[in-house]
């Protein structure tokens, strides 16, 4: 490591749970970033910051107007470019060390088979569930980590699936790919502008926790949080012998 990486990263390495072997391989990973919307940009900006080696962003949409209330990452001046290039901009503006790759696109199965098989931490911070299942059978068939958040009105909620543990449950043990579901979008919904950023924020935590080997993530558990009275709701998810999806893995 670097005379300036090691002062970059200072606050990082005096940590006894992360130090300097734990940074370096934060240096060395490759993240996969699924949405750069309100949860994408916290992500983004955190990992980029933590100096993640490679970051991945996928997000088909561009910056508008009124996503500024919320996604941090975008500016006035970008208003109109795609977002996963927007990302970028804002990564490079706080460490141009980072190589980010934006893929400017849905994503599908063909393409996240791709793309998550190349990465060692996934984030899914989309905003439907056909996708969130998509990245979630994609994780457990190449066996990657996926932190999964989503924020709607005032209320959040996180949780890790690790594939690569025989006890995580897959996101389709707790969400069955069957279930009649029911969308919702800020479009139409809401959403409070601080809440996509505490639940990107803990994700890009988790990311960076399964990263360099610090602390206990999330596996196992789901973190539920009202935004109203800013409480938090913890539960335990197990995995499910008859899932659909990671069952037969």
């Amino acid at each position: 490591m670097r005379d300036e990486q090691l002062l970059r990263y200072s606050r990082h390495i005096l940590l006894n749970e992360i130090g300097i072997e734990g940074q370096a391989r934060i240096l060395a990973s490759h993240a996969l970033i699924i949405g750069a919307g309100g949860l994408g940009s916290p992500v983004a900006l955190y990992l980029g910051s933590a100096g993640v080696g490679h970051i991945t962003v996928v997000d088909h949409d561009t910056v508008d107007m009124t996503n500024l209330q919320r996604q941090v990452a975008h500016c006035m001046e970008r208003v109109g470019q795609p977002k996963a290039h927007s990302a970028r901009a804002a990564i490079a503006a706080i460490n141009p060390e980072v190589q980010v790759t934006p893929v400017v696109a849905r994503a599908d199965a063909a393409l996240l088979d791709t793309l998550v098989a190349q990465a060692d931490v996934v984030l899914d911070c989309c905003d439907n569930f056909a996708t969130r299942q998509a990245i979630n059978a994609a994780c457990v068939r190449h066996c990657k980590p996926l932190v999964s958040g989503a924020a709607i009105r005032f209320d959040g909620q996180i949780s890790v699936y690790d594939a690569r543990d025989p006890l995580s449950p897959c996101y389709a043990c707790v969400f069955p790919p069957d279930t009649d579901f029911e969308e919702t979008r800020c479009a139409t919904m809401g959403v409070f502008a601080p809440l996509v950023g505490i639940i990107g924020s803990m994700q890009a935590a988790e990311a960076l926790k399964l990263l360099s080997g610090a602390g206990r993530t999330l596996t196992g558990r789901l973190l539920m949080l009202d935004g109203r009275a800013m409480e938090f709701t913890e539960v335990r998810i197990a995995r499910q012998a008859g899932c659909p999806v990671c069952g037969a893995h």
